[in-house]
């Protein structure tokens, strides 16, 4: 892992609200420390335990917005705590294992687990996961709701609903397919949230959009990275997230 991966865009780094804290719950003291320097490089508060009971008493001594828990604890395990965890409090949580079994994604899922991924895993898509449960959690209000808006805005970029076009910082008009336009609005509509293949099934025709084995999508977001300036091989905008799909990392305003 690389700290740089998650050095944050400016603008996706105000998305983050103030004073959320994310508990780091692993007996990897290595894996801890890494983690809280990069989410902390994300523009998170992080405070980390390395077992069950270091964990409840971080949670009594303050609050804390999402916890990262490891699955593999000694003593009482990531699922016993997670089950504990949700009978005295709502905090959102992301289960973090070694596991890939699908039982036990099934099986955290089940005990009150928001999210779960698999180590090795890439630092973008920790954050990505961290982002997209943040948002479902603590919704941020907005001015203008998105279906009633005329404009999207975002990394220096806008996109106008009612003419149909994506234009630059500079006003530069960059020319947009009409599945692209399509596609770029549901993503401006669901930002910072992990949008799966099934989901973009609903976005324009299907024939236009996507084909039943997704390579439609991905010839699309590709199309999309290109005129957003977004490197395909480093994606900080669009980013993809492996094996379930992809999230526009930005704050997005509504005119």
């Amino acid at each position: 892992m690389s700290t740089s991966l998650f050095a944050p865009h400016p603008e996706a780094e105000a998305a983050v609200r103030p004073q959320q804290t994310l508990l780091v719950v692993d007996d990897d003291f290595e894996i801890r420390s890494l983690l809280a320097e990069q989410l902390e490089a994300a523009g998170y508060a992080v405070i980390h335990a390395a077992n069950g009971a270091e964990m409840f008493a971080a949670l009594a001594s303050g609050p804390v917005d999402l916890i990262i828990l490891d699955l593999n604890l000694p003593g009482e395990d990531g699922l016993t705590l997670c089950r504990e965890s949700r009978t005295r409090r709502n905090i959102p949580i992301i289960m973090l294992t070694a596991r890939g079994e699908a039982i036990d994604r099934v099986i955290g899922l089940e005990v009150g687990a928001d999210d779960y991924v698999t180590k090795p895993f890439e630092p973008r898509e920790l954050l990505a996961r961290v982002r997209s449960v943040m948002r479902r959690a603590y919704p941020s209000p907005v001015l203008v709701e998105p279906a009633t808006a005329k404009k999207a805005l975002f990394r220096g970029w806008t996109l106008d609903f009612q003419q149909r076009r994506l234009s630059d910082e500079k006003g530069r008009v960059v020319m947009l397919s009409g599945a692209e336009f399509s596609l770029l609005k549901f993503f401006v509509e669901h930002p910072n949230e992990v949008l799966s293949r099934d989901q973009l099934l609903t976005v324009g025709s299907h024939a236009a959009v996507i084909d039943s084995s997704g390579q439609r999508a991905d010839l699309q977001i590709s199309r999309l990275r290109d005129k957003l300036g977004d490197d395909a091989r480093n994606a900080d905008l669009i980013m993809t997230v492996r094996g379930q799909g992809y999230v526009l990392a930005a704050a997005v305003t509504f005119e």
